[in-house]
């Protein structure tokens, strides 16, 4: 595809988008972002942020879920992801240290899994906790293989912050990401909170 038909495509685009979302029909809005972990899917419904997904998850399967479980129109629409995109870029840059868009967590489902991922809003920007820990404080301490399924299922990694969640013996344990980049981020964090 020449330079022009490339720039007409997302002018068109752009302005589908910009229809949709007048319309009322743009229920679910997607970008992506590069980031220090490589790209990022971004997804958010009129409610919130549904979906951060990393590149290994694989973007494509990402949409398809949120397809399927959310709503089958899935639009490449950008501006609504711009208030996320700029908080992602302070705290990846080390200047934000919470994240204040709305969460949607219509993935999450209902019951323990939810629980534990609206437990992880309370772990604070550098601070580690364990699976062990995690799954006392919402109140079933045998459930830590529990505790790691839901936070290998968080549909919004980075806004709840499952990556501040690490193993008993002090590793870091297993993230979406893969391994390299929750060291990444909690290298981020605690570089940050001690400020060097």
């Amino acid at each position: 595809m020449s330079v022009v038909e490339e720039d007409l495509v997302r002018r068109l685009r752009e302005r589908l988008a910009q229809q949709a979302e007048r319309a009322g029909v743009l229920d679910v809005a997607y970008r992506t972002l590069d980031s220090p972990l490589g790209p990022l899917l971004l997804a958010a419904t009129s409610e919130g942020v549904v979906r951060v997904a990393f590149e290994q998850q694989g973007h494509d399967a990402a949409l398809e879920d949120l397809a399927q479980r959310v709503s089958p129109r899935v639009l490449r629409a950008p501006a609504r992801l711009d208030p996320l995109v700029r908080e992602l870029e302070e705290y990846f840059a080390g200047r934000r240290t919470a994240f204040d868009v709305p969460v949607d967590l219509v993935l999450a489902g209902q019951g323990f899994r939810r629980s534990v991922l609206e437990a992880l809003r309370r772990v604070g920007f550098g601070i580690r906790i364990s699976y062990r820990d995690l799954a006392g404080d919402v109140g079933n301490p045998g459930a830590v293989r529990a505790v790691g399924t839901a936070c290998a299922r968080n549909p919004v990694p980075l806004l709840l912050p499952c990556h501040r969640v690490v193993r008993s013996d002090g590793g870091s344990g297993q993230y979406a990401g893969g391994a390299e980049a929750k060291d990444r981020l909690l290298h981020l964090e605690r570089r940050v909170r001690v400020g060097t």
